[in-house]
């Protein structure tokens, strides 16, 4: 059984498009996000009250489109409602069990997911290891002020404001991303610690943006799985993922609502600050702090 591939980032760190981007690989499937490791048993995804990035609908989407995908070979009305029914049949086993089912099912094809909740507690992240010894991990680095900035341009900074990324040295509370940052990699770090060196690797965000075809030649290399033009090419072709798109209305979402609406990749250089500027986000001049400065310079930041 092939061991599943994990992206690990905060959000808005071009997980969405990487992530569809590798799933297109001939020996790989791309998922939604499945979320199932944010908890123990499979019926607590169902549960009302929600402390995650996403509201408790739509974090169940994916889980719900990959099902009616996978089992069903489409993805409509009907094939979610088999996938309810599904998840119905299922509810009081543990998620990992449930996640096996999956991989069993689509074997040889590596899994691959991203969903950024699981970066959130580091306990998460050592749910998935427990369950696949085996898993592969990349972890994915944005810089923190455009990744900062892209956080507080989604819905007001609502994930900044779901992992209380506040700045409190001040006689306000001020809505600070930097802080979820330095959190959400912090965690990744520590986990990966006891991660074998060889199941995991590092790259920026950045790099494959501007040279896609050489980075994912490179993870190919790592993953030990083609690494031919053709299927490069089709790497390039997220758009033709089954989860680029828009779901029924009974389950629509499952992603990044801005990469569903634009699965196409756009070959591109981003455009890096000084790590010592002044926060977009902020009106009070302030910059990023020296334990992120630090960190982001380890990531190969300036």
């Amino acid at each position: 059984m092939a061991p599943p591939l994990f992206l690990l980032a905060p959000p808005r760190s071009y997980t969405s498009v990487i992530c569809a981007m590798l799933g297109q690989h001939p020996q790989m499937f791309g998922l939604p996000e499945l979320n199932l490791f944010n908890v123990k048993t499979l019926k607590e995804l169902w549960r009302e009250v929600s402390e995650e990035i996403a509201p408790d609908i739509t974090r169940r989407q994916g889980l719900l489109r990959a099902i009616a995908e996978i089992y069903g070979g489409e993805q409509t009305q009907a094939t979610i409602v088999m996938a309810i029914h599904w998840v119905a049949a299922r509810q009081d086993m543990d998620t990992g069990e449930v996640y096996k089912e999956l991989v069993e099912r689509m074997d040889p094809l590596i899994l691959v997911e991203k969903s950024p909740a699981y970066t959130i507690h580091q306990e998460r992240m050592e749910r998935i290891f427990q369950t696949f010894p085996e898993a592969r991990f990349i972890h994915l680095t944005r810089h923190p002020i455009t990744q900062g900035r892209s956080v507080m341009n989604l819905n007001e900074g609502i994930f900044a404001f779901f992992v209380e990324s506040f700045d409190l040295e001040g006689e306000c509370a001020i809505l600070d991303p930097q802080y979820a940052w330095y959190q959400i990699h912090m965690n990744i770090l520590n986990f990966l610690e006891k991660v074998p060196k060889e199941q995991y690797i590092r790259m920026k965000g950045e790099d494959i943006m501007e040279n896609p075809e050489e980075r994912l030649r490179e993870i190919c290399e790592w993953l030990g799985v083609r690494t031919d033009d053709e299927a490069i090419s089709r790497m390039m072709r997220p758009q033709e993922s089954p989860f680029a798109c828009f779901g029924p209305l009974t389950a629509m979402f499952g992603n990044d609502p801005n990469f569903l609406r634009r699965p196409t990749f756009r070959r591109h250089k981003p455009k890096l600050p000084p790590l010592d500027s002044p926060l977009p986000w902020r009106n009070d001049g302030a910059r990023l702090k020296k334990e992120i400065i630090e960190l982001a310079r380890e990531f190969g930041y300036k």
